[in-house]
């Protein structure tokens, strides 16, 4: 259709240049504006192209963004999930930390009580039985239920030890 049209405007062009001074000023005011308006209307169809190609552009871009949204929210839902298991991992290390550490204070509370000095006559352990329990400790066989034995034979309960403190008291 623009081939045409613009064929037909030179046409009109190569008439009027050959008549010379015979064509009036309407019909060179009349062309004019054809020509304007064909210019016009290839202006603006390159503006609706150029305004498409951008909607493509945005709309590919929109899709693009989306996905790497969903990537990101994924892994934030996975590093939240981890980090909520290990919170609830340190939860439980925290409590068996606060247990282990309460009976270790109330084993040394009695290994105190036992080896304290006073006035009353309370027999201390001397060096070499602290030797000697140092030695003793390291033959302790552990047999993972619940029971232990010692290298004398003798087996003892593997269990926490549960007291007051004012059983000991010294």
């Amino acid at each position: 259709m623009m081939a045409s049209s613009s064929s037909s405007i030179q046409q009109q062009q190569t008439q009027n240049n050959s008549s010379g001074s015979e064509a009036d000023p309407q019909q060179i005011m009349d062309l004019r504006k054809r020509k304007r308006m064909q210019s016009n209307r290839e202006s603006a169809r390159r503006s609706r192209l150029r305004k498409q190609k951008h909607l493509d552009d945005l709309t590919a871009q929109v899709i693009e963004l989306k996905a790497q949204n969903t990537k990101i929210l994924s892994a934030i839902n996975a590093t939240t999930q981890l980090y909520l298991d290990m919170e609830a991992e340190n939860s439980v290390f925290r409590a068996q930390f606060g247990e282990l550490s309460n009976r270790l204070q109330s084993l040394n509370d009695i290994v105190n009580c036992l080896s304290i000095t006073n006035n009353n006559g309370v027999r201390t352990a001397t060096n070499s039985e602290s030797d000697d329990q140092e030695s003793f400790e390291s033959f302790d066989l552990d047999f993972g239920d619940g029971f232990s034995m010692n290298s004398w034979g003798f087996s003892f309960a593997n269990y926490p030890i549960m007291a007051t403190q004012d059983a000991f008291m010294c």
